[in-house]
């Protein structure tokens, strides 16, 4: 079924597929899909630069009610036409928060473009969303057509909880792409295919790509130069130099129209194509990032480990259950405890833990390990280890007060524990 009238398709105020939109419409990619299903050989996401521009990178971490505050706030700072989705993971490999975050943005400015860019594994189950929300672009990197090439450029693709490798990997990340460019199609999605060009790898069967994209319907294609990546398997293979570039763009543009002002963007980039994310960006989006009280989410609640009721003094790994506090006209009270789940199962009893306490904007612990902040903070967890009076650190919380002056002064407070999901002895 067609569903195109339901989606704005117009693209004369999209920077980068338009060129001429660039001079004057701003883009902002909202960093909130830290996790990746993909490992390609190029890609070493755990290196950042504040000063190096390339996809894949980001210095913050957001939710998606502190995307929506950064891309209000933005907005109101340069003309900004496009909300996209471009990482620093794969923004299907954890649906959640990428639908999340294009529901508020389109509440809140319908007159957005919505964009996203993806690996492709992952994107039919979600397409029927992506109609509903209004989602118009949407670009997925198709770095082979060919099973034994790919095999070279992927070391792993894990669909569910299962791990594929070589041609058998390359193989399934194929089909699963292709499906979803004849479902985006179908629905009147506009399609733009990336190729990351690998000189000695797959230089020579790019326009073969750009070929095949075309029978199936893609819009546009992209033909970007490999960015050699310290600590990436093809670190050592030297990007691609003119000549080559200039050669796959015109046989492949002879299948497709190409996209020639590409700036290989961060996934935290903000503003015009030519910004390379002015300091007054960033500013913004670590303000962002360091917001206790997200807006447009609909957490009313916070989460206390507490022995007692009185003091802020349990680990959050050997906490049972944890108090749940809501404010009701102007007071905290106690609205429940809650059970949290049993110790065991590594990162899955945190990332339980984050969905049984979802209505929560904050939890509060005495200690905590590396593991579960990470996974609490990118479900949208806001964590305060800290020690002191409960009463005083939920009123910070609910107040938007810094819980600074409440900070374990012990120097060892929550160190010694990884949050292995064990629990505590």
């Amino acid at each position: 079924m067609n569903t195109s009238k339901l989606i704005n398709l117009d693209t004369s105020k999209h920077p980068c597929f338009n060129k001429e939109a660039a001079k004057s419409y701003g883009r902002v990619h909202l960093p909130v899909a830290p996790k990746c299903n993909v490992q390609c050989n190029f890609c070493n996401r755990d290196y950042d630069c504040a000063n190096e521009s390339r996809p894949g990178v980001t210095s913050k971490i957001l939710t998606p009610g502190q995307a929506a505050w950064f891309y209000d706030n933005i907005s109101m700072e340069v003309p900004i036409s496009v909300a996209g989705i471009a990482g620093p993971g794969d923004p299907f490999a954890d649906p959640e928060p990428t639908l999340k975050t294009l529901r508020l943005i389109k509440q809140e400015h319908p007159e957005s473009i919505l964009c996203i860019s993806t690996n492709g594994l992952n994107v039919l189950s979600s397409v029927n969303d992506l109609v509903e929300i209004g989602v118009s672009h949407v670009t997925i990197t198709i770095n082979a057509i060919d099973a034994e090439i790919g095999a070279k450029i992927y070391s792993w693709i894990r669909a569910g909880k299962r791990i594929f490798r070589g041609v058998e990997g390359a193989t399934l990340l194929l089909e699963n792409q292709l499906a979803a460019i004849a479902s985006l199609k179908d629905h009147g999605i506009i399609v733009k295919v990336n190729t990351i060009v690998i000189p000695g790898i797959n230089d020579h069967h790019v326009p073969e790509i750009a070929k095949e994209m075309s029978k199936r319907g893609v819009n546009i294609f992209n033909a970007i130069p490999m960015i050699p990546v310290s600590g990436a398997i093809f670190e050592n293979i030297e990007e691609p130099d003119h000549e080559m570039m200039f050669k796959i763009k015109t046989i492949s543009g002879e299948y497709l129209p190409q996209m020639k002002h590409c700036q290989r963007c961060r996934a935290d980039a903000a503003g015009l194509l030519s910004d390379k994310n002015p300091d007054k960006w960033k500013s913004l989006m670590t303000e962002a990032s360091e917001m206790s009280i997200f807006p447009k989410e609909n957490r009313p609640f916070v989460a206390v480990a507490s022995r007692e009721g009185l003091l802020i003094n349990q680990h959050l790994g050997e906490a049972s259950s944890l108090a749940i506090y809501e404010k009701i006209d102007g007071n905290i009270k106690l609205r429940e405890r809650r059970i949290a789940p049993m110790p065991g199962g590594s990162d899955t009893r945190w990332e339980k833990l984050a969905e049984n306490f979802s209505d929560c904007r904050a939890i509060i612990v005495n200690g905590i390990g590396e593991t579960p902040r990470r996974i609490l903070e990118q479900k949208g967890l806001k964590v305060y280890q800290v020690e002191g009076l409960l009463d005083d650190a939920v009123s910070k919380v609910y107040s938007g007060q810094s819980l600074s002056s409440m900070s374990c002064r012990s120097k060892g407070c929550g160190v010694a524990c990884k949050g292995s999901g064990g629990g505590c002895s």
